[in-house]
């Protein structure tokens, strides 16, 4: 069985970039959101094993979307978290977060996606 996925970017080019490679690699892609309170709603209605985050949002950042997502009363999806930046930019939060991990956006791929979400 496919694993849900719901993908959050504000750059449509990337989400369609996403889309193609992790359903291409098994995943079951089931929404899309540009921005954070987008995201936290798509999250809540479609309730997807998977979050593919992205850090830089034009609204609320990755991380207060992650809280956001984390506080529902469901089970909450394992959020794995993205930008074009490497992981030294992010470091601190991330340790601070209750996101699974971070994949930069050129490292993107199923395998690397699968060893985080466990």
């Amino acid at each position: 069985m496919s694993r849900t996925l719901l993908i959050v970017d504000d750059h449509a080019g990337f989400r369609s970039f996403a889309r193609a490679l992790l359903e291409a690699e098994g995943y079951h892609v089931i929404g899309e959101a540009e921005d954070g309170t987008s995201a936290v709603a798509a999250a809540r209605a479609l309730a997807p094993d998977l979050v593919l985050l992205d850090v830089a949002l034009p609204d609320i950042d990755g991380f207060l979307v992650c809280e956001q997502i984390m506080q529902d009363g469901q089970p909450p999806p394992a959020v794995i978290l993205t930008s074009s930046r490497d992981i030294s930019s992010y470091r601190e939060r991330l340790g601070k977060s209750k996101a699974r991990g971070f994949i930069a956006k050129n490292d993107l791929s199923g395998t690397a996606l699968d060893a985080l979400a466990g």
